[in-house]
């Protein structure tokens, strides 16, 4: 699958949801940390000899977003692929380690790391071991390191979203004041960040943007109450409208603005159904078609190590504008964001990163 199924910038464009929820009931049996879980016997499909194995990072399944996509990818591979998948759950640096270690001593065809705090190690790993085949999602590259050749750093231009996203909540806003709650003080959120910020400011220089970030430590993505706490803060504080960059920590924050009646933009899928009639939109990462296209590409033997990049460009970015928020957003709006994507697309708005 090409990222074509990704949503733009027009109406009704996630075709892929369906098949996502579909996907997502045929449950893998992942147990606690560092633990190792295949996939239930899925419907009748040629079976394969190509193993994969993905490797998340903190927080684990059940984040609705990031990681719960990147296992949708996978489970697609052996829907249609028919690839034998195992899925391991990290949750602090030792555990990332000794998943990574047990992973290269198991061989698979393709191992895949599903989140930046990997790159590092991974890349480490990738030179030490050539013949291994190797992901990162959410790569972070090395200053002055090349990427090896047996390694495919998968690269998302968050920043492009979010600028759209910002856009939006520039647009939408009574109070002149938005939200964005954080997961890890980390380059990745920073990204999201920037990106956001400058949107917003390209539409109202003079709009205040409230930001909070819920920790330092990898653990800062998965701890739901803290989200909230902060979502609230800033509710409370006067904006009428929050951005959450911050994996399961982001939960949290659908629980404030469905106890404050309040907007949230989502993160990662389209988080609709996290707080139904108060989901402006959702920044959608294709983190299922990034997962699915490289397992597909090292069973046909064309896998690329290098950095793949994913961006408004192939849709691998996108923002939800679809029947759920036409309420939300009006259609002067939606055009505003047309045009917006498509200065992005000419190089005539240069988005930052950081």
């Amino acid at each position: 699958m090409s990222v074509q199924g990704a949503m733009d910038v027009t109406p009704d464009l996630h075709n892929d949801a369906p098949m996502s929820r579909s996907l997502t009931a045929i449950a893998l049996l992942v147990l606690c940390s560092t633990a190792w879980a295949a996939p239930k016997v899925l419907p009748a499909i040629k079976r394969s000899t190509h193993s994969v194995t993905l490797v998340f990072d903190v927080g684990g399944l059940g984040d609705r977003g990031f990681l719960d996509a990147a296992n949708d990818g996978l489970l697609r591979a052996a829907a249609e692929l028919g690839v034998r998948g195992d899925v391991v759950e990290s949750l602090d640096g030792s555990e990332r380690a000794q998943a990574m270690d047990k992973l290269v001593q198991r061989k698979p065809d393709l191992a895949i790391a599903v989140g930046f705090l990997f790159s590092a190690q991974v890349n480490a790993l990738a030179a030490a071991h050539p013949a291994q085949k190797f992901a990162v999602v959410d790569y972070v590259p090395t200053a002055g390191k090349a990427v090896p050749s047996n390694l495919q750093g998968i690269v998302f231009r968050d920043e492009q979203g979010a600028f759209l996203a910002g856009a939006l909540a520039a647009m939408t806003s009574k109070t002149g004041k938005i939200g964005f709650v954080g997961g890890m003080d980390s380059p990745v959120v920073k990204t999201f960040l920037a990106g956001y910020s400058a949107g917003a400011r390209h539409v109202s220089p003079s709009i205040q943007i409230l930001v909070e970030l819920a920790g330092t430590t990898p653990e800062a993505f998965a701890n739901p109450p803290k989200g909230k706490a902060l979502a609230l803060k800033e509710y409370d504080a006067g904006a009428d409208i929050i951005f959450h960059a911050a994996g399961a920590t982001g939960l949290g924050v659908f629980d404030a603005a469905r106890e404050r009646k309040k907007l949230v933009i989502g993160v990662d899928t389209n988080q609709w159904e996290q707080a139904p009639g108060l989901v402006l939109t959702s920044v959608v990462k294709r983190v299922d078609v990034a997962v699915f296209d490289v397992i597909r590409s090292t069973q046909a033997g064309t896998f690329k190590g290098g950095v793949t990049e994913m961006g408004l460009h192939n849709q691998g970015i996108s923002l939800v504008l679809d029947a759920n928020n036409a309420a939300l957003v009006d259609e002067a709006a939606r055009t505003r964001l047309g045009a917006l994507q498509a200065d992005i697309l000419a190089g005539k708005i240069k988005v930052p990163r950081q």
